[in-house]
């Protein structure tokens, strides 16, 4: 076993006991453990964690623990992600899901996720796995995830979009609410008698998804989405 000093950003507070939150202290680490095995037996996932160093040196996760280093660890703030990020919502995050469908970005998730599928789907498709479960992006297929703290669906979409620079790269409405999949414009035509005889006459955009076959138009619900969404990205 080695022990070792460590100390960690103040945003990274939440996932210690509350004795170490704010504190240089030292831990004893198991044989052979490795820096993320040290920090993730210590609360915090490895997907929250940022640049690190070992006395004074940068060091990755990887690295062995060894008796009496220093070990820095500090939050990652920002992320790339390229231009298409792929998401997964877990369980509890169908409000999020949606907000970020709304904005284009692909977005796995179901109401009855099992921690199972969202490790296979994580990491056979590279998606970036939000939750609010601590102890699920601890899991190894986890490689990008975020732990997502506000409560409400706003305040979530806020962090993310920090996070990931999403202002830049969405593409609204593009894709199905429900279904996940590209919608594809329509012509007036081919809605008759699939949406109400006043929306027919009133509006003359359309798009449809290719697999629940739902019908969208700029009414109502678009300019409520345009006003929930735009304080979010105003500052980009």
């Amino acid at each position: 076993m080695s022990t070792a000093t460590f100390k960690f950003d103040s945003d990274l507070g939440a996932f210690l006991p509350v004795a170490r939150r704010s504190h240089v202290f030292q831990y004893t680490c198991a044989r052979a453990a490795t820096l993320k095995n040290a920090i993730e037996a210590l609360g915090v996932p490895h997907t929250e964690v940022g640049a690190v160093t070992v006395n004074g040196e940068p060091a990755t996760l990887q690295r062995t623990v060894r008796e009496n280093d220093v070990v820095e660890i500090h939050s990652v703030k920002t992320e790339e992600t390229g231009s298409e990020p792929l998401f997964l919502a877990d369980a509890h995050l169908g409000g999020l899901a949606r907000f970020l469908r709304m904005l284009g970005f692909d977005t796995v998730h179901r109401n009855a996720f099992h921690d199972l599928e969202i490790r296979r789907l994580a990491d056979e498709e590279g998606r970036i796995v939000l939750t609010r479960d601590r102890e699920l992006l601890k899991c190894r297929e986890i490689r990008r995830g975020c732990y997502v703290r506000a409560l409400k669906p706003e305040g979530q979409l806020r962090e993310v979009a920090a996070r990931y620079g999403l202002a830049a790269l969405a593409r609204p409405f593009t894709l199905c609410l429900h279904c996940n999949l590209p919608l594809a414009a329509l012509d007036k035509d081919a809605v008759a008698g699939r949406v109400p005889e006043n929306v027919l006459s009133t509006h003359q955009a359309f798009s449809c998804c290719g697999g629940c076959r739902r019908v969208y138009w700029p009414g109502s619900h678009y300019e409520r989405m345009r006003s929930a969404l735009k304080p979010i990205f105003a500052p980009a």
